[in-house]
């Protein structure tokens, strides 16, 4: 997720000593440097412990299929010489361990051409190094595994992981006479035969897509099988390891008591050579514990307990399994981390847009429901008829809807804290914008009401349906301005990015038009009379002060929540 997932093997230590093999020239110089018997092993140990393939595509060039780590293995090996079905013809393969991540190991039993048995195992480098009791010399000759050489292999190891190199060790053992393939394979008494440092670079924009989540409040937390040198090497990398968080082991995390879980847990920033269950109980401890929303990524079949438990399970279209696809919630295709932020970004802005179109919605409710059911108590008639009703509603449902769910992600989205499980969906800063602008609305509808007819000279026997009209056009502006000013919850401009929301504009267009066209032409159906010019600048105007009205409520402090 982090890295690009295109895997490569830079550096090897054999027979003691360390060399770069990043390109085909040090390649080959490394066959000619070593003793051919360590070769042959070598390629023994590559070609035959191994889930990859190497096949010749239609073009006649060879083509690796496998994980990323057996694609860079096998590639070394054969840069270095080795012929793959060559190799695999010299012996059979009797028995097969496969790696898991309780063992952070795989190991092959070869039944040799000239008869017996030999195990080869390949795997994490401190596990397998720890298995071996002697080691290849520069001779070539197999040499007793002192302390003071074992320090030395676990100093390679510790120095390439330093270096975010993943590290593997190959070895291998003489089967003794009489060993039966129904036995399990050794676990010790292994001859380490190399250790390979494979390089896995981060994808371009992790650092800044990391740096992105922490601005939103989203703590990044990173859960591998690695060394715990190579993780803590990419998570520096990656910016999510920062001086005061803390990397775990995952054997340790396993051993700490629920009082230390509570002290531990916010602080972990990187669980290195962790197993499944690792991952499951760091997820629920947050989500249980700690009451967080918690999103996770995998890929693997072992990640699906994890993946079920979080609030958000996040699997990789490219690298997962079925199983993880189907444990999770989102698949991510290209397997990208920027593209989570992508997710979060978008996640944030569908649920500030229902906001802002529940924040819309009930205003227009709030003073529709007052206007009606105060007028029918004092004068006895209500000034909104049905059908204008009727278009209101489709302007606050239909047309509001779309205008303003339709708002695309903004990069300040990114700035804010998450909501969290507590969180209130009606916050105190949409109470503010509704009754700001509700009182506004309801004091000109109800001026407008009682003082209409004076302000406007409106005498004879169609003063009221004038009125009526006055009142249905003053309001429908008052929410068409509204809308505009539900663009932003918070902000004081609202018009930053209008004109390039076409389908916002195309609403308050066709608003516009279809009123103009109601209140002018279909004054039998909508119960309307044309207006002069003066009061439609008029009704427009009460509709416009709504937008300085709203910029004034947005001052007025009120708690987050």
């Amino acid at each position: 997720t982090l890295t690009t997932n295109h895997m490569t093997v830079v550096k090897t230590c054999i027979c003691g000593n360390i060399r770069e093999v990043n390109n085909p020239q040090n390649a080959s110089k490394l066959r000619s440097e070593l003793p051919e018997n360590v070769v042959r092993t070598l390629l023994e140990s590559i070609f035959n412990n191994t889930g990859g393939e190497v096949v010749i595509d239609q073009n006649g060039k060879h083509q690796i299929l496998g994980t990323p780590t057996e694609t860079a293995i096998l590639e070394f090996a054969m840069s270095i010489g080795g012929n793959f079905k060559a190799k695999r013809a010299e012996t059979k393969i009797a028995k097969v361990e496969p790696f898991n991540s309780t063992k952070k190991r795989m190991c092959v039993l070869l039944e040799l051409a000239e008869g017996g048995y030999r195990a080869h195992c390949k795997g994490a480098s401190e596990i397998v190094l720890a298995a071996c009791d002697k080691f290849i010399d520069e001779t070539g000759a197999v040499t007793p595994l002192d302390k003071a050489t074992a320090g030395k292999l676990n100093g390679i190891i510790d120095g390439f992981a330093h270096e975010a190199l993943r590290t593997l060790c190959l070895a291998y053992r003489e089967m003794e006479e009489g060993f039966s393939i129904e036995e399990q394979l050794p676990l010790q008494g292994y001859t380490c035969i190399a250790i390979v440092g494979i390089k896995d670079p981060v994808r371009p924009g992790v650092r800044e897509s990391v740096a992105i989540c922490r601005s939103a409040g989203v703590t990044v937390r990173m859960v591998t099988g690695d060394n715990i040198n190579t993780a803590k090497a990419i998570a520096r990398e990656c910016g999510i390891l920062t001086e005061d968080g803390l990397a775990i082991e995952g054997p340790d995390f396993r051993e700490k008591t629920l009082e230390e879980l509570l002290v531990l847990v916010p602080k972990i920033q990187v669980m290195a050579r962790s197993s499944p269950l690792d991952k499951h109980t760091l997820v629920k401890h947050l989500r249980t514990t700690f009451n967080e929303v918690v999103a996770v990524t995998g890929d693997g079949t072992n990640d699906a307990p994890a993946l079920h438990e979080a609030d958000i399970g996040l699997a990789m279209g490219i690298a997962g399994t079925e199983v993880a696809k189907e444990s999770a919630d989102v698949i991510i295709l290209d397997d990208n981390f920027s593209t989570i932020v992508t997710v979060a970004r978008w996640g944030r802005s569908v649920y500030v847009n229902i906001q802002k179109f529940v924040q819309f919605q009930l205003t227009v409710n709030v003073v529709a429901l007052l206007v009606n059911f105060s007028s029918a108590c004092f004068t006895g008639n209500a000034p909104l008829t049905a059908v204008q009703l009727l278009w209101v509603n489709m302007i606050m449902d239909t047309l509001g809807a779309l205008a303003l769910a339709t708002e695309p992600p903004n990069d300040d989205l990114m700035k804010r804290e998450p909501v969290g499980r507590t969180g209130k969906f009606i916050t105190n800063v949409m109470w503010r914008n509704i009754f700001g602008q509700s009182i506004y609305q309801f004091v000109v509808m109800w001026y407008l009401q009682t003082q209409g007819k004076t302000f406007f000279g409106l005498e004879g026997s169609d003063a009221d349906i004038v009125l009526n009209t006055i009142i249905f056009n003053s309001f429908v502006f008052c929410q068409v301005f509204n809308e505009i000013s539900s663009r932003e919850m918070e902000k004081l401009n609202v018009l930053k990015g209008m004109l390039n929301n076409y389908v916002f504009m195309c609403v308050l267009s066709s608003t516009v038009v279809f009123q103009f066209i109601m209140v002018q032409f279909l004054g039998e159906f909508a119960n309307t009379t044309p207006l002069t010019s003066l009061q439609w600048l008029a009704s427009v105007l009460l509709g416009l002060v709504g937008m300085p009205i709203a910029v004034v409520v947005k001052l007025i402090p009120v708690g987050s929540s």
